[in-house]
C-alpha cells in the first residue's frame, strides 16, 4: 500500500492562521482566491488552504467533499488502489484541520457533522490498523537464528563406578565414558530480525498518526499491544518456551527441564538482543509523533514477553537443588545478566525492570546455594564399597571434571562468591597466598582439599597398606594432572601442584616399603649363617622359598591391581626392578652354587633376574596373572 506525506503539527497551524486570516476579512470569494494566492507563494504548505475554505466561511464544500469520501469506505471495504487509502487519510487530515479551526465557536451542526466523520474514520482506521498488523507480521525463522549461534561444548569423564547419591547421575553416557555439557551459544554481531514486513510499517505509522491526533490513543495502544503481545508470544513459542506456571516447572523431571532450561538460556537471548530491540525500533518508528504512548505500547509489549521467561527461572531458582543444574542456572544467570543492559536501555517500565533484577539475584544465590551443597555432599560422601584394584575413585572423577568445568564460569562466580565468608582452617596455604586468590580460586582450593581428605579416608578402606598408596597415587596424580592441564593451574598456582607431585612421590616409596620389604629381607645375608662358601643350605633354601613365594603373591596380587597412568606405571616397576633385581642378582650369584652342586637346585631357585624383571612388566595391568612358564636358564 502506497504512504502519503505526514502532515506536521507545525504545518496544520500554519494552514489554521491562514485560514483564520482570511475568514475574519470577510471579503467577496475571488479577494478571498487572490489572497489565498498571495499566501501560497510564500509557503508552499499553504497550496491546500482553499480546499478547506471554498465558498462561504464555513467551508461547507470542502468537509463534504471529505466527509462523503469517509462515509463512502466502511469497515467491510477493501481498499481498491494504494491511491484509494492516500484519499481517505487526506480527508481525515482535512477535517482534523477543520475541527481544529472550528473548535472556537463556530457551526455546530458542522462540528457535530465532523466529529461523527472522524468516528467513522477512526473506526475503520482501527480495523486497518489491527488487520496490516496481523496480517505483516512476519513468523520467527528459528532455524535461521540457531544456525548463526556460536556454540560451546564442555566434556568430562563420566562416571564409571559406584557411587552414593549427590554423585550418582550426573556425566553417566550410555557410553560410560564422556558427558557433554552444552555451555550455550552466542548470538553473531550481524544477526537482525524483521518483525514486520517493511512495507507496511509506514502506513502503519500514518494511521496511529491520525488515530493520536483524533483523541484514540487508548484504541490504537490496546491494538498494538494486544497484538504484537500475541505474535511475541508465538515467537517464544516456536523457540521452545511453554507457558507454565511455577508448580508445573518444579515437577518436571531432571531431563526434560534441563532441554527445557537449554531452550529457556537461547530464548533469553534471542528475545533480549533481537527480538525486543526490532520490537523498540518498530514502537519508535510507529509513534515518533507520540513518544510516552510508543514507550507504554512498547512497555506492555515487552511485559508480555519477559514475563514467561521470568516465571521460569524463577522457578527453577526455588526447586530443589542438585549438582548437575548447577552449570545450567549459571547459563541461565549469565543470559539473563548480558541481555539486563538492554533490557534496562529499553524498558522504561521501573515494576518490569525489578521484576527482572530479582530473578537475576534468585538464580544468583540458587547458583551460590547450589555450589555449597555441592561442596557439603564431597564433604560427606561415604561410600564404603573400595574400588577394586586401588583404582581412581567415581568421587574423584566426578568432583574433577565437575571443577575443572565450573573454571570456565569463574568471572561469574568471583562476582557471586565475592563477599561469601568460609572457613579456611582446613588450608594448607599461607595467609598472603591465601588472600591474593580470587573468591574462586579459594572455594576451589577448599573443596578440592575436602576431596583429598574423603580420598584418604576411603584409602582405610583397603586392608592391604601397599594398596593403599596405589589407590592414594591414582587418586592425587588424577587430581593434579586434571589442576596442571586445565585453567585450575592458574588459580591455584604452580607451589600447590609441585607439592602433590611430591606426595605422589611419597606415597610411591611407602608402597615400595610395604610391598616388597618382605621380599626383600630374604635376600639378605643376616642370619645365613658362614659366608658365601659355607652358608646353610637349609637356610639358603629356606630363603629362597621364602622369596619365591613372596614374589608370587605380589605377582598374582599386584597384577590385578589398576595404575591407570602409563607414567606412573612405568615408574612404579622401575622402582621396583631398581630395589629387587639388584638384591636378587647378588644374592644368587653369591650362593648359587651351593645349592645346584645338591639335588632339586631348580626347586629353589625358580627364576632368573631377567624373569624377574619380565614378569614385573605385568604389574599394575588390572588383570590378575599366573606365573606359568618354567625358569628361563641362564647364559
Amino acid at each position: 500500500m502506497a504512504t502519503t506525506s505526514i502532515n506536521t503539527g507545525g504545518e496544520d497551524r500554519v494552514l489554521a492562521t491562514a485560514q483564520q486570516i482570511v475568514k475574519s476579512l470577510n471579503t467577496p470569494k475571488e479577494v478571498r482566491e487572490d489572497m489565498l494566492l498571495i499566501f501560497s507563494s510564500f509557503d508552499n504548505r499553504l497550496s491546500n488552504i482553499g480546499d478547506l475554505i471554498n465558498g462561504d466561511s464555513s467551508g461547507p464544500h470542502s468537509f463534504e467533499s471529505a466527509e462523503k469520501i469517509i462515509l463512502r469506505h466502511d469497515s467491510n471495504s477493501n481498499w481498491d488502489s494504494p491511491e484509494e487509502f492516500n484519499e481517505f487519510i487526506g480527508a481525515v487530515d482535512d477535517i482534523l484541520r477543520l475541527i481544529d479551526n472550528l473548535s472556537v465557536g463556530s457551526d455546530n451542526e458542522i462540528m457535530d457533522r465532523a466529529e461523527t466523520a472522524i468516528q467513522a474514520a477512526m473506526s475503520r482506521l482501527e480495523d486497518d490498523f489491527r488487520h496490516l498488523l496481523i496480517s505483516n507480521t512476519i513468523p520467527l525463522d528459528a532455524d535461521g537464528l540457531y544456525g548463526s549461534m556460536r556454540r560451546v561444548s564442555l566434556s568430562f569423564a563420566a562416571n564409571d563406578g559406584e557411587i552414593d547419591g549427590e554423585f550418582e547421575s550426573f556425566g553417566e553416557v550410555s557410553d560410560g565414558s564422556v558427558r557433554f555439557h552444552e555451555r550455550g551459544a552466542s548470538l553473531g554481531e550481524e544477526a537482525s530480525v524483521d518483525l514486520i514486513e517493511p512495507a507496511a510499517v509506514d502506513d502503519l505509522k500514518q494511521i496511529a498518526d491520525r488515530m493520536i491526533r483524533s483523541g484514540y490513543e487508548k484504541e490504537c495502544f490496546q491494538v498494538y499491544s494486544n497484538i504484537r503481545r500475541g505474535a511475541l508470544d508465538e515467537c517464544l513459542a516456536i523457540l521452545g518456551v511453554e507457558k507454565l506456571s511455577m508448580e508445573e516447572v518444579q515437577k518436571v523431571e531432571w531431563s526434560s527441564l534441563d532441554e527445557k532450561m537449554k531452550k529457556w538460556i537461547q530464548a533469553v537471548k534471542i528475545a533480549g538482543k533481537l527480538l525486543l530491540s526490532g520490537e523498540k525500533k518498530l514502537c519508535d518508528h510507529i509513534f515518533s509523533e507520540a513518544e510516552t504512548l510508543g514507550d507504554d505500547c512498547f512497555n506492555e509489549t515487552a511485559k508480555g514477553c519477559v514475563k514467561p521467561l521470568l516465571i521460569f527461572a524463577e522457578a527453577v531458582a526455588i526447586g530443589k537443588r542438585s549438582s548437575e543444574k548447577l552449570f545450567r542456572i549459571l547459563d541461565m544467570y549469565d543470559a539473563l545478566a548480558d541481555v539486563l543492559p538492554n533490557l534496562e536501555a529499553m524498558i522504561t517500565s521501573e515494576l518490569v525492570c525489578s521484576e527482572v533484577w530479582g530473578v537475576l539475584n534468585a538464580l544468583g544465590e540458587a547458583a551460590k546455594g547450589t555450589f555449597a551443597e555441592f561442596e557439603n555432599a564431597v564433604q560427606s560422601e561415604t561410600s564404603k564399597k573400595p574400588m577394586q584394584g586401588g583404582e581412581i575413585h567415581p568421587l574423584t572423577r566426578y568432583v574433577m571434571n565437575y571443577v575443572k568445568l565450573l573454571v570456565d564460569y569463574s568471572d561469574t562466580l568471583n562476582k557471586l562468591l565475592e563477599h561469601d565468608e568460609i572457613d579456611t582452617g582446613s588450608l594448607q596455604i599461607d595467609a598472603d597466598s591465601l588472600e591474593s586468590m580470587s573468591p574462586i580460586a579459594r572455594r576451589l582450593l577448599l573443596l578440592i582439599t575436602c576431596l583429598e581428605s574423603n580420598i584418604e579416608e576411603k584409602s582405610r578402606l583397603y586392608d592391604d597398606s601397599a594398596m593403599q598408596y596405589i589407590f592414594l597415587m591414582n587418586n592425587i596424580l588424577y587430581i593434579v594432572q586434571k589442576v596442571k592441564d586445565s585453567e585450575l593451574g592458574k588459580l591455584l598456582g604452580d607451589n600447590w601442584v609441585r607439592k602433590r607431585r611430591g606426595q605422589v612421590r611419597q606415597y610411591a616409596t611407602s608402597y615400595l616399603r610395604a610391598s616388597w620389604s618382605k621380599a626383600l629381607a630374604c635376600l639378605k645375608d643376616e642370619g645365613i649363617g658362614g659366608g658365601s662358601t659355607n652358608a646353610s643350605k637349609v637356610t639358603l633354601k629356606e630363603r629362597f622359598r621364602s622369596f619365591n613365594l613372596c614374589f608370587e603373591e605380589i605377582y598374582r596380587v599386584q597384577t590385578a591391581w589398576k595404575v591407570p597412568d602409563p607414567q606412573l606405571r612405568e615408574e612404579l616397576r622401575i622402582s621396583i626392578s631398581e630395589k629387587v633385581i639388584p638384591a636378587y642378582r647378588s644374592f644368587m650369584g653369591r650362593f648359587r652354587s651351593q645349592l645346584e652342586s645338591g639335588r632339586h637346585a631348580g626347586k629353589y631357585i625358580k627364576y632368573t633376574p631377567e624373569d624377574l624383571e619380565s614378569y614385573l612388566l605385568d604389574l599394575f595391568e588390572g588383570s590378575p596373572g599366573v606365573l606359568h612358564h618354567p625358569r628361563r636358564k641362564s647364559s
